[in-house]
């Protein structure tokens, strides 16, 4: 699915008719650049931060160079912030028909299972699987009416039981148990057309990331892939750059 640019705006700044797109975890790295991409496709791209100042900042040069990104307060950790937020894609559009679950935390290199930390490995379960699940929980009655829904959740190779070592025990336990969520959701969603794939974009040089990974268009273009799916493509698969992974 590709979206059509309109060039109407309504009421609230956004192109009339646009589809809507609303990315966690998104005034910087993967998330900004795959609010870029979606905007360029034609989305009204909703750039959800945990801090406004941060998100109205990424958002700005979008804006400026005439791509219709809206940022908005997310913290996908605080249930309030998130049915704030969908109550607002509601009342401000009507619809929502992509959820990219971007949003994520703590790569613990620093950790290994027989010693870790169980309140960091609970912290990387709130926010990189329950928030997810939360974020689209609040988000799945808007996505269920949109003709062409889909859910992409971030994951990550370090989330694939297959080749999973000691490494940063938290990060790639809630990553698992992500994809976990990703297949249950999709099997739930499947009657309504919604499509749920978890994407991993790859060794990506950000802030999370580091120095010496590919660059973050390309992590981010996996991610798109997984958005613009056609109808009858995949669900409740996990993938890089359109490829399947091992579970």
């Amino acid at each position: 699915m590709s979206a059509q640019t309109p060039s109407a705006r309504n009421a609230s700044g956004g192109r009339a008719g646009s589809p809507v797109a609303v990315v966690t975890g998104a005034n910087r790295g993967i998330g900004l650049e795959v609010v870029r991409q979606l905007a360029k496709a034609g989305y009204t791209a909703v750039l959800g931060s945990r801090d406004p100042a941060k998100g109205e900042a990424a958002a700005k040069p979008l804006i400026s160079s005439g791509l219709d990104v809206v940022p908005a307060r997310l913290d996908v950790d605080d249930a309030a912030t998130v049915e704030a937020l969908a109550a607002r894609i509601t009342d401000t559009y009507g619809r929502c028909d992509v959820l990219v679950n971007n949003a994520a935390i703590l790569y613990d290199t620093w950790q290994r299972p027989a010693t870790a930390d169980l309140d960091v490995v609970r912290q990387a379960l709130e926010t990189n699987l329950l928030g997810a699940w939360r974020t689209t929980q609040a988000f799945v009655p808007l996505l269920r009416e949109s003709p062409h829904g889909r859910i992409v959740n971030v994951s990550s190779g370090g989330g694939s039981i297959s080749g999973m070592g000691a490494g940063a025990p938290a990060y790639c336990v809630s990553k698992a148990a992500l994809n976990a969520s990703t297949r249950m959701l999709a099997a739930d969603l499947r009657a309504h057309g919604v499509l749920v794939n978890a994407v991993c974009p790859g060794w990506v040089a950000t802030d999370m990331g580091g120095a010496g990974g590919r660059p973050v268009s390309e992590g981010a273009r996996s991610v798109m892939w997984a958005v613009e799916l056609p109808d009858n493509g995949p669900t409740g698969g996990f993938f890089r750059d359109g490829r399947p992974l091992d579970w």
